[in-house]
């Protein structure tokens, strides 16, 4: 089941009581458990049971009756204080050194969703008894098993939006306690901290009289211009907005194409061709928390240009900081 986007706390059309969950970034995973043999799924359906030893361990010492269970997978930097995504895809290629990884960079498995219990499917039934029913089978987990953080109260809510981010989390999902899981209303909503900042164009994908997408750059403090992310598509109003300020670039200091790994587009892992363009530009962009390696994990939205401003206004750093009041 999946959440419906909203631009505010209250920004939804629930039939009854909400409850507001703390929306880790991790790996969406469906833990199979059936005595001692346990499955770990993720939403695209692949096979994660290999990947997380740890995961599974703490299933098994957790001595559940049959169950399916849906949360996230996370692994926690103690040195950044925050979750740490790039840890997660380093299992992937852990090939033979998986247990080292693990042991060294343990994961934990956050659990909000409870489907099947002692061989009773509960899709159908209420989230309020899916999740008396999980903070029952949970309580006294041991560590790397853990509940969702869950409130009732919109001002708690509204606190942890605003203090858990430092921490990683991209913000809350809201839950309508009556919604059964995968029907066909929405009954679930996500509301993500975004920040407005700046950054440059250095490429398109498109031309430059139609820019379909705009690639970001900023200069390190050793002025070398890094990728720093994608914007989503652009409407058809921005990108006759855009058209006709690029240049095109005769020199320019990235690859073309984009080596894959640099987009974040794992279901896509070819290389990305693009139009280079001069990196003058400056624009205004509105971005999530989930940033890796110096970049923006997710595609942000372009906001507006600023043809006021000059690459000097524009922050050498990834860790940037909110230019939106903070909600009284």
């Amino acid at each position: 089941m999946r959440a419906v986007p909203v631009r505010d706390l209250l920004d939804t059309r629930a039939r009854g009581t909400v409850q507001f969950e703390v929306k880790n970034d991790g790996w969406r995973c469906l833990a199979f458990v059936r005595g001692s043999r346990i499955y770990l799924q993720s939403r695209q359906l692949r096979d994660l049971t290999h990947l997380y030893p740890d995961v599974v361990a703490n299933l098994d010492a957790a001595l559940l009756p049959d169950v399916v269970l849906d949360g996230e997978i996370v692994i926690w930097d103690p040195d950044a204080g925050r979750t740490c995504f790039p840890a997660l895809q380093r299992r992937v290629t852990a090939g033979r050194d998986i247990q080292a990884e693990a042991h060294a960079r343990p994961a934990s498995y956050v659990v909000f969703d409870l489907l099947e219990f002692d061989g009773h499917e509960l899709l159908d039934r209420p989230l309020i008894e899916r999740r008396l029913l999980l903070e029952e089978l949970l309580a006294g987990n041991p560590p790397g098993l853990a509940l969702c953080p869950a409130t009732r109260d919109p001002d708690e809510a509204r606190d942890w939006f605003d203090t858990y981010h430092a921490a990683g989390c991209e913000g809350l999902v809201i839950k309508d306690l009556t919604s059964t899981y995968g029907a066909a209303l929405p009954g679930w909503w996500k509301w993500k901290r975004r920040t407005v900042t700046k950054a440059l164009v250095g490429g398109v994908l498109g031309t430059l009289a139609n820019p379909v997408v705009l690639l970001l750059g900023r200069y390190t403090d050793r002025q070398v211009l890094h990728y720093v992310g994608r914007t989503v598509p652009l409407s058809a109003g921005q990108r006759a907005e855009i058209a006709g300020v690029l240049t095109a670039a005769t020199d320019h200091p990235w690859r073309n194409p984009l080596p894959a790994a640099w987009t974040g587009r794992f279901d896509k892992r070819e290389p990305q061709g693009y139009l280079p363009v001069e990196p003058v530009q400056v624009v205004d962009i509105s971005v999530d928390e989930a940033w890796e390696s110096g970049r923006w994990r997710h595609p942000v939205r372009f906001e507006r240009l600023r043809g006021d401003l000059t690459a000097a206004d524009v922050p050498a750093s990834l860790r940037i900081h909110s230019v939106l009041p903070r909600r009284s």
